[in-house]
């Protein structure tokens, strides 16, 4: 336990130090700086006011940023660390593969997740301060929306770093993954629907299988329990799960992905030729 936390301080260190950690404060930052700016919190859209629009805002942005963000910084961890040497040098000392790789993982995850929730929490008190009221539940189970979403994009990165050699194989792997999740939100699903007639529930429970969609629905869902904005999809959705179940699955299924693919990169990790 003493090596990991030892990995995970000395990543956070070297994180800390990179440029792309501040471009990352700076995005997020500047984007909560700007919806300031913007007045949005005084603003009133399809009901939602305060910190409530702030926070249905900033879902929108998280769910297209964070996930390349995390990704083009992460799959170069060991990817990177193997082809500069650097993984030589540090498996050179009394270090177990097994707390190499969780302590990467461990300060990677404190990197990419603590920053996401400065800014929500600068967001907050900013409402607060605004005269806003509170909403303890949205905020509190955001929170751990955006836990679990970087949880399932660090274990996909770090699966990724493992299974390729070549920084930039992994650069290309990791853009392919984002693109992917993107459009299978709704325009490939959409287009497959129209293309094949394929039947509506069969495509629905499709795109629940894309934890970028659930994340969304999920969030959405925190401000609009009926999901009055997605039409006919909510129907299916509340008569199969109901909202608080659909809830729980939007937290943990993420979650549970993101647990799978970094004990599979672990595995290739420890099994595969290290250098």
């Amino acid at each position: 336990m003493r090596n990991l936390l030892l990995v995970a301080k000395l990543d956070i260190k070297e994180s800390t130090r990179s440029k792309w950690f501040f471009v990352y404060l700076l995005v997020f930052g500047g984007l909560m700086a700007l919806f300031f700016i913007t007045g949005i919190t005084d603003s009133v859209v399809m009901g939602f006011t305060g910190l409530s629009r702030l926070l249905l805002v900033y879902m929108q942005v998280t769910i297209v940023i964070l996930p390349i963000f995390i990704l083009i910084t992460t799959v170069k961890s060991i990817s990177g660390d193997r082809e500069s040497a650097i993984l030589e040098y540090m498996l050179s000392f009394p270090v177990a593969l097994r707390d190499y790789y969780w302590g990467k993982m461990l300060g990677r995850f404190v990197i990419v997740f603590v920053p996401v929730m400065i800014a929500l929490v600068i967001g907050v008190l900013w409402g607060l301060f605004k005269g806003g009221e509170l909403p303890w539940k949205v905020l509190i189970v955001y929170s751990l929306f955006l836990f679990s979403l970087c949880a399932l994009f660090l274990g996909i990165a770090f699966f990724i770093s493992t299974i390729v050699k070549s920084h930039d194989v992994a650069l290309g792997a990791s853009f392919v993954v984002w693109i992917l999740m993107l459009a299978f939100i709704d325009i490939a699903l959409i287009g497959l629907m129209l293309a094949n007639r394929w039947n509506d529930d069969f495509i629905i429970a499709l795109a629940l299988l894309n934890p970028l969609e659930v994340f969304r629905v999920g969030a959405i869902s925190l401000f609009d329990p009926e999901l009055t904005v997605m039409g006919p999809v909510a129907y299916f959705l509340l008569d199969t799960f109901g909202h608080k179940l659909f809830l729980f699955y939007a937290v943990f299924y993420p979650l549970v992905l993101g647990a799978l693919f970094a004990f599979a990169g672990f595995w290739v990790f420890r099994k595969r030729d290290l250098l």
